[in-house]
């Protein structure tokens, strides 16, 4: 297949394209060609362009793809564009499948059932974030029922490979370095509710059986494994892989909202609750996939990658700064 990703150099987009590739598709990146953790896998096709600057690039006049994947779409305005490049006709691009990346934190908050499903409703009242993913999706739906522009609609949950999945504080080398360092980390609430965390391989094995399927058209999916684990267990098997016990320190999340508004929309329109997802969905579009990394064991593979190389080992100040702010006011 002849695939494009807008964006593409992401935490999850970057696993994903090298599966593509290894398997033998032909892959386009639309991006500025500036923010990489990885070297682009060889025959990737980079248009270098930003997405933001209003006409689509020369390379997208009349083209056709197999299949579209939109990362970096977070508001209607995004939306719009991407309609005008790919469903405008005259010398616009042509698709056979536009995948819009959305997210599991459009999911109802507060939750009125343990477990979550496709049918789940969308209304989140807490997190702007997720109410702009939410618009987007109804936009695309919109255009799916009206004039049949091929939308299939995946939402991640919190899937890791080169960042640490934490709920407060910076999700990369920073919180390593915390832990080894004996600083005390924060951890919403009581550390007991239950969390759902995936490693990219396993969304990215998901997510190439969506790609190019005709019966996706239309439908929205989220990819997570079935492992949950509470917030204190994850923080102590981070720890594990670092080779430290961490420090953890408990806080509301509604008082970590009052220091730190931006952490605090994403506790509380996201990661204060359960999330606990039923797959039955994905398995039964794509016969025999199961996620099969553990967090054990995917935290571990994340430490070392960030270990192998000390350019990836960069410790943000301002986010240190941040969370010794909500720790020190908390024991005031």
């Amino acid at each position: 297949m002849k695939i494009l990703f807008i964006g593409g150099t992401g935490n999850i987009s970057s696993t994903l394209g090298r599966l593509l590739v290894e398997r033998g598709h032909e892959l386009h990146l639309l991006n500025r060609g500036k923010s990489r953790k990885h070297p682009l896998p060889k025959g990737v096709w980079l248009i270098e362009h930003d997405v933001h600057s209003g006409a689509p690039p020369e390379a997208l006049r009349g083209a056709r793809y197999d299949v579209v994947v939109d990362w970096i779409a977070f508001t209607t305005a995004d939306i719009e564009r991407d309609l005008g490049w790919f469903a405008g006709g005259g010398e616009a691009a042509t698709v056979g499948q536009f995948i819009f990346i959305s997210s599991a934190s459009a999911y109802q908050k507060p939750p009125v059932h343990p477990v979550i499903t496709e049918s789940t409703p969308l209304v989140n009242p807490y997190w702007e974030y997720s109410r702009n993913k939410i618009a987007c999706e109804e936009r695309l739906m919109l255009a799916h029922r009206t004039a049949g522009f091929p939308i299939t609609i995946v939402r991640p949950s919190h899937t890791y490979d080169t960042i640490v999945p934490v709920a407060v504080g910076k999700s990369d080398f920073t919180i390593i370095d915390r832990i080894r360092r004996g600083k005390p980390v924060v951890v919403h609430g009581e550390g007991t509710s239950l969390w759902t965390l995936t490693h990219a391989e396993d969304f990215a094995r998901a997510f190439v059986g969506v790609c190019g399927n005709p019966r996706a058209i239309g439908h929205a999916f989220h990819i997570t494994s079935d492992e949950w684990l509470t917030w204190d267990q994850i923080l102590r098997l981070v720890g594990r892989a670092v080779g430290a016990d961490p420090d953890i320190v408990h806080v509301p999340s509604a008082f970590i909202a009052k220091i730190d508004p931006d952490t605090g929309a994403g506790l509380i329109g996201d990661k204060s609750w359960c999330a606990l997802f039923d797959n039955t969905k994905i398995k039964s579009f794509v016969p025999g996939w199961h996620a099969e990394i553990p967090f054990a064991e995917g935290i571990r593979r994340t430490v070392a990658w960030f270990d192998a190389d000390r350019s990836r080992q960069t410790v943000d100040a301002a986010s240190n700064a941040r969370v010794d702010e909500i720790l020190h006011a908390w024991q005031r």
